[in-house]
């Protein structure tokens, strides 16, 4: 998953705190709205098992390569799942409500009854992996250092928070640019902590292959370059025995192998080279799995149901680029791909295609605009497509046979309209200029999916390249904006947008080097909906502005939706013990244990 998601997934934590959220007094959690499912004092979460035993080891395959131990840099490919083994945050989420916190290093939660600023209270017994103290200092610290000089993600996230005070022993203070934010509580919140010390004597800005001091439950115990790393349980960790941790954390050691080809890390898992899988290809998923250890019950092969909000996986457009700059060819190019043939022949009808930003959520636009939706976007008529207000936004369909001829001549008339013809059978704008498309890619899966399309394309007269490039290389077209199309996966896991949406659309953010408004979107009705969304007075507000932001969103077509299946598609050799609840909105893998024998 590329360095942008790194947003969405800080903020599956967050939410907004909306009016009667905000506590007049000292809390254990924060929560969206009503109350939290877990009173104060409660035991362990209810899909754990608090007594599940601990130890083994736990053999997983990543795709790529490394060369960073420090996660919370631009520069360098992080070694995988560094950020969550090693380092703690304020609060923790809850995987079984929508966007819920407990206490984590911090005890206790205090959000001002304005709105203007929050107040955590830090638990005494919280440590660092060299024995020191986690101190409000550090809280400060780590705030001004990841806004200052972490990636660019920081900038955006932090951007409202006015800064971070010690305010006594134990305690520390968020003060807020906008009290009517009910959002940044939770961002504060869910923020890592870093050591001041540790980093007062190493250069935070560059990467490392030296394991940093975190105070996770697990520390780095071995790293090879690009291919290995592994971290081991820390027997003294601090929290293991906290509400939020009883039944999890169990494997003693998590070894992390990386391929460079993903069908050969697939023959991995056969061979025993590694124990566990999630399977994102529904060809491999329905076809690959006939092999004697999941015949005869060695390896486990199962569908465990994904409550998870999907949001939107899709291919996106550099519209920085001229020939993406107008919608009509956007969406003449989301013609050309045949979704009904694909997830027919190609994925053995295992999915559904994405048709919200949002997805799953109360924040999906549906039918027509009304009420309060309706009323966000009438001012901003001039700047949207007429269809947006007479017709519900509906992606293309086929009948699957493989012939799109209907949708082809739609697209036809699409180019035209936006002054592309045909010349020579190239389709040319008015200079003569070739609409030619590369589809940049990092792992060679998408190739059958493109290809198709692709031949589409050339019947439409654009010619079409896939470019198949490293991780390294990956990051550096993205961060410089050099690229046409790639895939994304945004929102996934959040229940309630809000912030991360800003940096993810909004103009001011277009030329940010690193940010995350990848397809470089620049639309005044989007930064208008977007203010409607984080600055919204009620829960109405609060939703209608969600979905006109979808609508939007949708109507522009700055994406080519791809699809979601609903549920983890895992493989496992038999040697786990997984609890009885499995966790509504996470795979929660964590809760695992393996099997004493």
């Amino acid at each position: 998953m590329v360095r942008r998601i790194l947003l969405s997934l800080l903020l599956s934590f967050s939410c907004h705190l909306l009016p009667g959220a905000a506590y007049a007094a000292p809390s254990h959690c924060l929560t969206y709205y009503g109350e939290c499912k877990y009173p104060a004092g409660f035991a362990h979460f209810d899909y754990v098992n608090p007594d599940a035993p601990k130890g083994g080891g736990v053999k997983l395959a990543e795709t790529g390569s490394f060369d960073n131990l420090n996660p919370f840099i631009l520069n360098g490919v992080k070694a995988p799942a560094i950020a969550a083994m090693l380092f703690e945050s304020l609060m923790a989420a809850s995987q079984d409500e929508p966007q819920t916190l407990y206490g984590l290093v911090a005890q206790s939660v205090e959000v001002a009854k304005d709105g203007g600023s929050v107040e955590f209270v830090l638990r005494n017994e919280a440590r660092f992996h060299d024995g020191s103290k986690i101190t409000p200092d550090d809280v400060v610290f780590s705030f001004a250092t990841l806004k200052e000089k972490g990636d660019p993600t920081y900038k955006i996230l932090y951007a409202a928070i006015a800064s971070a005070e010690k305010t006594g022993e134990h305690t520390v203070r968020f003060t807020f640019t906008d009290g009517k934010n009910r959002e940044l509580p939770l961002i504060a919140a869910s923020m890592p902590i870093l050591s001041k010390v540790y980093y007062d004597k190493v250069d935070f800005s560059k990467t490392t292959l030296e394991a940093p001091v975190g105070s996770g439950p697990y520390k780095v115990e071995s790293v090879e370059q690009g291919r290995q790393i592994t971290y081991r349980r820390d027997p003294d960790y601090w929290g293991k025995d906290l509400p939020v941790n009883r039944g999890q954390y169990n494997f003693a050691t998590f070894r992390y192998d990386l391929y460079r080809d993903e069908n050969v890390a697939m023959q991995g898992l056969f061979a025993g080279e590694y124990d566990f899988r999630r399977e994102y290809i529904a060809r491999n998923w329905a076809t690959a799995y006939d092999v004697p250890a999941v015949r005869d019950g060695r390896i486990v092969k199962r569908n465990i149901p994904d409550e998870t909000p999907q949001g939107m996986q899709a291919f996106i457009f550099n519209t920085r680029k001229p020939q993406f700059a107008d919608r009509r060819v956007r969406e003449a190019i989301d013609l050309a791909l045949d979704y009904e043939w694909v997830n027919k022949t190609i994925f053995y009808g295992a999915y559904e295609r994405n048709h919200s930003y949002f997805q799953n959520t109360e924040f999906e636009a549906k039918g027509l605009p009304q009420g309060k939706e309706l009323a966000l976007l009438k001012p901003l008529a001039d700047e949207l497509p007429p269809a947006l207000f007479t017709q519900p936004f509906k992606n293309p369909t086929t009948d699957g046979s493989g012939n799109a001829r209907d949708n082809l001549l739609k697209a036809q008339k699409l180019l035209e309209e936006a002054g592309w013809q045909v010349k020579d059978g190239k389709r040319v704008d008015a200079k003569g200029a070739p609409l030619n498309i590369e589809f940049m890619l990092r792992q060679p899966t998408m190739e059958r999916v493109i290809g198709p399309m692709r031949k589409n394309l050339e019947r439409l007269g654009i010619a079409s390249s896939i470019r198949m490039v490293d991780d390294s290389q990956y990051q550096k077209r993205l961060d410089d904006k050099d690229f046409d199309i790639v895939s994304i996966w945004i929102n996934r896991g959040n229940f309630f947008p809000g912030n991360e949406q800003v940096a993810l659309w909004h103009s001011a953010q277009a030329e940010v080097k690193g940010g995350n408004n990848l397809g470089g979107t620049q639309s005044k009705a989007v930064d208008a909906l977007l203010g409607a969304l984080v600055n919204a007075k009620d829960y109405d507000d609060y939703r209608a502005a969600g979905r006109a932001l979808d609508r939007v969103l949708l109507w522009e077509h700055y994406v080519i939706p791809n699809w979601n299946s609903g549920s983890y598609r895992v493989a496992y050799w038999d040697k786990f013990g997984l609890p009885k609840i499995q966790a509504k909105y996470n795979l929660a893998f964590q809760a695992w244990w393996v099997k004493p024998r």
